[in-house]
């Protein structure tokens, strides 16, 4: 008897996503059956857990399994589990519509997609395999009753347009999965999952390592009687397809890599493989095992609010919790895999877990052998794995340099960053201290939105007059991280944008002694003067060593914010007070000799605001040297219309 049945359609996206899944994305289609073992396993770890947490749930864990059942007359595959299951609401929102962000980003990559395995690496980050099943089915039948609720649910679709969902008085706890399987085609590598022996070995290659026993019926011929009255009868007989041993708790040298990439795919929801395997053992006072992976590839949501991070938390072999933040830091939440603590208790909360000194102390180990892989990838033979890392989470690691102040020293080891010694290649801090030229003390750097726009900078040009290199910093969080890091290997970071620049050898100081006191006494008068026709722009004029064909530029002082930090906050709700900058001359360039030339003619003029022309030029100077650093101007409008009036006049 059934009641309060719906036919609903899904939302435009979702059907245009299904024929995309069904179509065009998953060129191996066994895959279908790891992602309905996927689910089966996580509804049970989670009864057992919600076993233990509420005593009230009045339910039978002594025999949790997942069931494949065959119909091959009715070409009919289910898979079913008594795991936690579902509520109607539940259903709705997980199966019948993808209730989650990013539903149109999905669809917009998978169409930029080149290959099949990009494709299927995407339908892994967004966590939506459930629908990869309409590979194989025409129609499929999903019967789900939450444990602890009376009434089930039934879900059915055949992948077009609509889906009914109806209300049932009676089901199984847990959850059924019926699929109308399409007629076997080898050709589109459609193959017929009615046969045992395809079931065994999708089940031997991607689920053997699952935690519960995945069983099947199947015809066993048994002989009975002696003689000539031996006859052979056949039973049926239910196996268990899957070994069931935990891959954190058995050695390496008894792993196949196979076994390990299945087993990242199980805990990360991805496609790829891991680029490195991290398997951990502690005894003493805290014991545990762990097994962490570092993915090949970012997801897609590594900087978005909705990427969930952490590691999956066992207990003595229990499932606790997916997803668990207090194990692994915000830089490193890109490392999937699992923690098997020995001492904690099984009935312990996200709150618990924030508190507890062994948790803390786990989480210290962890994020150690993590840098520590890191640092082996780096000093490797091979460098194709580290150059992977650092592409797909380099990112993501400098974080640490604002938060991790234990770590800060590894974390700066292992970093590479661009710079002017190399178009192409990337280069450690150590590689650019042993570059260092004699007498230089400092490590520079720049920090800017792109290669280019740092590369043409009038900052540069001394720099690039004395061959010293600069570190080029295009990644947001390089903004944040110079702030805080004040030296590596005792060489302190000096921004070539902040303070003043002094390149000189003590001999070249000397020589040049007598000709920087003249500047200094032939501009000062015309520097005041700027300083005051500029007041609302700058917070002082003066001249610099650092250009050499530009005629100014501008620079902060040592503590200030950058222009793309003060955007970056301003961005993100804050706000931030606008900070006036240094604007800086090149004293042998014509156009500033020309305005100091100019203003020493007209000089009483100029003070009284009584030369306008004089005026527009400091304005054009300081606006060059703006838009010279990739900056906004305040009123382009104006600087436009004072530039086209002086071009018009030399034509």
């Amino acid at each position: 008897m059934t009641e309060h049945v719906e036919q609903l359609e899904f939302q435009a996206e979702t059907h245009q996503l299904l024929e995309l899944m069904i179509h065009s994305v998953y060129s191996n289609k066994d895959t279908f059956l790891r992602e309905l073992i996927s689910n089966a396993s996580d509804a049970l770890d989670k009864l057992r857990l919600e076993s233990y947490r509420d005593k009230d749930l009045h339910v039978d864990t002594s025999d949790l399994h997942i069931e494949l059942e065959i119909d091959a007359d009715q070409r009919v595959l289910t898979v079913r589990d008594n795991g936690i299951g579902m509520s109607r609401a539940e259903v709705v929102d997980l199966i019948g519509t993808l209730a989650k962000s990013g539903t149109a980003e999905l669809r917009k990559k998978l169409n930029e997609a080149k290959s099949e395995a990009a494709s299927e690496e995407l339908i892994g980050q967004f966590g939506i395999g459930f629908y990869s099943t309409f590979m194989v089915a025409d129609k499929v039948t999903l019967t789900t009753r939450k444990a602890g609720e009376n009434e089930g649910t039934r879900w059915e679709s055949t992948g077009q347009s609509t889906y009914t969902i109806e209300t049932l008085d009676e089901a199984p706890q847990g959850t059924t999965v019926s699929l109308h399987l399409k007629p076997a085609d080898e050709d589109d590598h459609l193959f017929d999952y009615t046969q045992e022996w395809k079931l065994r070995e999708i089940v031997k290659k991607y689920s053997d390592f699952i935690a519960w026993p995945i069983q099947m019926q199947v015809e066993r011929t048994i002989t009975e009687g002696e003689g000539e009255e031996k006859v052979d009868k056949t039973i049926l007989e239910t196996q268990t397809l899957n070994s069931m041993k935990a891959l954190w708790t058995r050695p390496k040298s008894e792993v196949s890599d196979e076994e390990y990439k299945e087993f990242y795919k199980h805990v990360s929801h991805g496609w790829d493989d891991p680029l490195e395997i991290i398997p951990m053992k502690a005894e003493g006072t805290f014991e545990y095992q762990a097994l962490l992976f570092i993915p090949s590839h970012a997801p897609f949501d590594l900087f978005t609010r909705e990427h969930k991070r952490g590691v999956q938390l066992y207990v003595k072999r229990v499932f606790i919790m997916d997803n668990c933040e207090e194990l692994m830091p915000e830089y490193l939440r890109f490392v999937k895999g699992v923690v098997d603590a020995q001492d904690l208790s099984l009935n312990v909360s996200r709150e618990i877990l924030q508190q507890d000194r062994q948790i803390q102390m786990i989480r210290k180990r962890l994020v150690k052998k993590v840098l520590s892989t890191v640092k082996d990838l780096q000093g490797a033979e091979d460098q194709e794995k580290y150059q992977t890392f650092w592409k797909e989470f380099g990112r993501v690691l400098k974080e640490g340099l604002l938060s991790d102040f234990d770590n800060r020293e590894t974390l700066l080891q292992v970093s590479s960053f661009a710079s002017t010694n190399s178009d192409t290649e990337l280069t450690t801090l150590a590689q650019y201290v042993e570059r260092m030229q004699d007498g230089q003390d400092a490590i520079y750097y720049m920090t800017g939105e792109t290669r280019q726009q740092i590369e043409s900078s009038p900052h540069m040009e001394a720099f690039k007059a004395k061959g010293l290199e600069v570190l080029i910093l295009i990644d947001p969080v390089d903004e944040m991280w110079v702030g805080s890091v004040t030296e590596f290997d005792g060489k302190p970071f000096q921004s070539v944008a902040k303070g003043e620049v002094d390149l000189e050898s003590e001999e070249e100081k000397k020589a040049s002694e007598a000709l920087r006191e003249q500047q200094d006494k032939d501009f000062a008068e015309v520097l005041t003067w700027l300083g005051k026709a500029l007041d609302d722009s700058v917070k002082e004029v003066r001249l610099t060593s650092r250009l050499t064909t530009s005629p100014a530029c501008l620079v902060g002082d040592v503590f200030d914010f950058t222009p793309m930090l003060e955007r970056m906050y301003r961005a993100s709700g804050q706000l931030v007070p606008e900070t006036k900058r240094i604007l800086e001359l090149n004293p042998t360039h014509p156009l500033v000799t020309g305005l100091r030339d100019a203003y020493d003619t007209r000089k009483e003029d100029a003070d009284a605001g009584k030369v306008p022309e004089l005026t527009e030029t400091a304005e054009l100077l300081y606006g060059t040297a703006v838009l010279a650093e990739g900056g906004e101007l305040k009123d382009p409008a104006r600087f436009a219309h004072i530039l086209t009036d002086r071009l018009t006049r030399t034509l």
